[in-house]
């Protein structure tokens, strides 16, 4: 049960890469169109896709809730589609989707930034000026997505397995070194357990989505925690109305076999 996921510096070619270790993998390639083909399903919008794929929220209370909830769905995607084993997971922080999970081959792609200023202008038929605009911007957005929503650095090498500068590896050679990676011994030892964890990841991910849906509950940001199919709660709320939401949003999810309720009850 293999995954890959691959991050990527916009310009860096990281997708004649992915596109390639896919074709000669044989995996399904995760990514923004296959999103896009699977939205509806999850009751996302073209619109929402736009408003929040890989970017930062808005830092408005009511418009950041929604933003959250439709995050949540986009993750849901990526990770039931993680489940069916021999996928590439493009983007979208699918390495952080998949914590704890140490048969994940976590790759990066990058170039130097006047490099991906070059290419972006000449794929794109713009000028550099605009192109270079483009690219930092991008980068900001992808930076910021991933700090905020996983508190992680984008840029830290010791959160990847392999990285690989497109201005010294050609493609051919990138798309070998995946292809070998993936097959390392202790990635394929790991493989068998990947599936219980991932399970437990979608159960805490549609719990999630129920917490956010709800307008019973005004405090979204209790903990939820899900081992072996058991959901705990912790943290608090602000009244026992609300504990009895969450509780009952937990016991509703398909797959949950116990809840264990630790939640407090904090009146501001």
């Amino acid at each position: 049960m293999a995954i890959i996921t691959i991050s990527r510096q916009m310009g860096s070619g990281g997708i004649p890469i992915v596109q390639q270790v896919a074709e000669e993998l044989g995996y399904t390639l995760v990514d923004g169109d296959v999103i896009k083909e699977a939205a509806s399903e999850y009751d996302l919008t073209d619109e929402a896709l736009q408003q929040i794929d890989e970017k930062p929220p808005a830092f408005v209370e009511n418009l950041d809730r929604q933003i959250e909830l439709n995050m949540n769905r986009i993750q849901l995607i990526v990770l039931e589609m993680a489940l069916k084993g021999n996928v590439i997971v493009y983007g979208r922080g699918g390495q952080d989707l998949l914590p704890g999970i140490s048969s994940v081959l976590r790759v990066r792609v990058i170039a130097p930034f006047e490099e991906r200023i070059e290419r972006w202008a000449e794929r794109e038929w713009i000028d550099p000026d605009l192109a270079r605009s483009l690219v930092r911007k991008s980068d900001q957005q992808r930076a910021g997505f991933i700090k905020y929503y996983f508190d992680r650095d984008w840029d830290d090498p010791i959160e990847y397995d392999l990285t690989i500068n497109t201005l010294r590896i050609s493609n051919e050679t990138a798309v070998k070194l995946i292809r070998d990676a993936i097959q390392d011994p202790y990635l394929v030892e790991k493989a068998h357990l990947c599936k219980t964890r991932i399970n437990d990841l979608i159960i805490q991910k549609k719990i999630q989505i129920a917490r956010l849906a709800d307008e019973r509950i005004k405090d979204i940001w209790f903990n939820i925690e899900v081992s072996d199919r058991q959901v705990t709660l912790s943290g608090h709320v602000y009244s026992d109305a609300e504990r009895r939401a969450a509780i009952d949003d937990a016991k509703q999810v398909e797959g949950v076999a116990k809840v264990i309720d630790n939640l407090k009850i904090v009146h501001y």
